[in-house]
């Protein structure tokens, strides 16, 4: 609820999800990396390395990493209320910008009329 007895919008219920699944893949994240390195560890101790398992458990930690990037990135343009990142100087822009403050590269691809329709 919110100070004035109204209930949450749903942008705000939207956010805190995004943060509530943030901190999960947190410490996923972390427990994944801490497991793979234990792992590794007593592979090497044991002098019995299979790099099957590692490489299966490392593609598991990378999907995790990647969905906590994603979700960062997405909660971090929801704070700053960009829209994107410039491709040619990573500076951030708002919807509806078509040249980038910092740099001044075209935000927008032109897109030939002929592509439209294929």
């Amino acid at each position: 609820m919110t100070p004035t007895g109204a209930s949450p919008s749903s942008s705000d219920s939207v956010t805190l999800d995004l943060a509530r699944r943030r901190d999960e893949l947190t410490a996923r994240v972390a427990e994944l990396q801490w497991d793979l390195g234990g792992l590794a560890y007593e592979m090497a101790v044991r002098n019995h390395v299979r790099v099957d398992v590692l490489v299966s458990r490392a593609a598991t930690l990378q999907e995790a990493d990647s969905e906590l990037s994603e979700v960062e990135r997405i909660l971090h343009m929801g704070e700053t209320r960009s829209a994107g990142a410039c491709p040619s100087c990573a500076a951030p822009y708002s919807s509806g910008a078509a040249f980038c403050w910092q740099c001044g590269r075209p935000l927008l691809t032109h897109v030939p009329t002929e592509a439209i329709g294929a």
